[in-house]
């Protein structure tokens, strides 16, 4: 393949940051079918703050043809003449936790529409082993009429963001990547090879690279767990689990994982996809769903603490005022997908508490849209029976919290970062 020319195929929190980097060597055509999102990349903003505004600028272009650069489009007719498909979509599950492949089916028929021969579909999204040829491979070649590995070809580079992490970004981040053949396996780890400077490891079939995906996030999710388990037993026997943590970790091969509340794209999600995929095999996971269900309850079981330290103040829960620090699903980022403050909000609601949350990062707009909750980005200037933090902002480190409470009014920091300051922690 002598000219690249390179499609990403959805321009979220992996689209574009990925867009991004293969702009400073290839002609990138960033595909949205978000006009609202398109238009605001073009005018060299976003909001996800993954990519500074300066660094977008410099890598835009208000063509599509160009020698490097990125184009930003809704256009179908855009992408028509690029040979490599990168997907970035979202892969979600719903109310039940069963996995949401819509996403990567509609991306997979507006490919199709486009593909010619010769081209190679790389797929980023999250996804179970098999997904990839199994799912989507078939939207491929009926929408295109051209035959896999022969017309075309396809291969799988798990996507590996962390939304708000500014040291770890897509470059210095090292790069798994497969392909449908040895030759384009080898094809594919070229192309993210001559961009990702951290290197990369080409894995002998998109099967594996998918495997591996999927039991990154599964491990962090089982550790989590453990530590959840943990909290909750030095809890109950007065014991402080951060200083625990503290001391065990003086050992050199202990892990340092923290408790907490966990949501977002990868981590609360990831483990579902392989769960499923397992029992369609006949085989239940016991460990991967048993992690999953300690951390899935863990906004409930905040909720309670929060309600025991009032009732231990004599301070009367029904028709309180709460004030929730953060709804993001992690600190120093807008990102509110799958966030398990919610369920912190949403538990303390069912005892009859007044809920005001204050997180300067979210987009209020999205998280009215998302989950019915109206939040604020000015710091309320009231008096509040409880404050809770659910989210480690920086901004929130050196508040003065005290001084925002009534008088008998208690702190719950869910993740430490109050040290002596809070009446009681996760």
């Amino acid at each position: 393949m002598s000219t690249i020319k390179i499609a990403i195929i959805g321009l979220g929190y992996v689209g574009l940051p990925l867009a991004r980097l293969f702009a400073t060597k290839y002609p990138t055509i960033g595909f949205d079918i978000n006009q609202t999102r398109i238009k605001e990349l073009n005018a060299g903003q976003d909001k996800t703050l993954e990519v500074e505004d300066s660094v977008l600028q410099a890598v835009l272009s208000n063509k599509a043809e160009m020698e490097t650069g990125l184009f930003c489009t809704s256009n179908i007719e855009d992408i028509k003449d690029c040979n490599y498909y990168i997907v970035t979509v979202p892969t979600p599950v719903d109310s039940t936790n069963r996995p949401i492949l819509t996403p990567l089916y509609k991306a997979s028929e507006t490919v199709g529409q486009v593909l010619k021969t010769g081209d190679v579909v790389v797929y980023e999204s999250t996804v179970y082993p098999g997904v990839t040829e199994d799912e989507c491979i078939p939207v491929l070649e009926k929408i295109s009429g051209l035959t896999f590995n022969k017309d075309f070809f396809a291969g799988y580079s798990p996507e590996r963001i962390n939304p708000g992490d500014k040291e770890h970004t897509v470059e210095k981040i090292l790069k798994v990547t497969s392909g449908s053949t040895p030759e384009i396996g080898r094809q594919v780890n070229d192309l993210y090879a001559s961009v990702i400077t951290a290197g990369t490891h080409l894995a002998p079939s998109i099967k594996v690279a998918e495997a591996a995906k999927v039991i990154e996030n599964s491990q962090r999710d089982i550790n989590i767990a453990f530590v959840n388990e943990l909290a909750k037993i030095f809890n109950l026997m007065g014991i402080d689990t951060h200083e625990v943590l503290e001391a065990a970790g003086t050992k050199w091969n202990f892990l340092p994982f923290k408790p907490g509340l966990v949501g977002g794209h990868c981590i609360g999600v990831d483990p579902y996809y392989l769960a499923q995929k397992a029992q369609e095999f006949g085989y239940h996971p016991e460990i991967i769903l048993a992690g999953r269900r300690m951390n899935d309850g863990m906004g409930k079981y905040v909720a309670s603490e929060v309600v025991k330290l009032m009732v231990q103040n004599d301070i009367k829960v029904k028709g309180s005022h709460i004030l929730n620090l953060g709804i993001t699903f992690k600190e120093n980022c807008p990102d509110v997908r799958n966030t398990k403050a919610v369920d912190v909000i949403n538990n303390l609601r069912i005892y009859g508490a007044n809920i005001t949350t204050y997180d300067p990062w979210a987009s209020q707009e999205e998280v009215n849209h998302e989950y019915g909750l109206h939040t604020t980005k000015e710091l309320p200037n009231s008096k509040f029976d409880a404050i809770v933090l659910t989210v480690a902002h920086k901004e929130f480190s050196n508040m003065d919290l005290k001084s925002m409470l009534k008088q008998d009014g208690v702190i719950y920091d869910v993740k430490g970062i109050l040290q002596d300051r809070a009446n009681g922690r996760l």
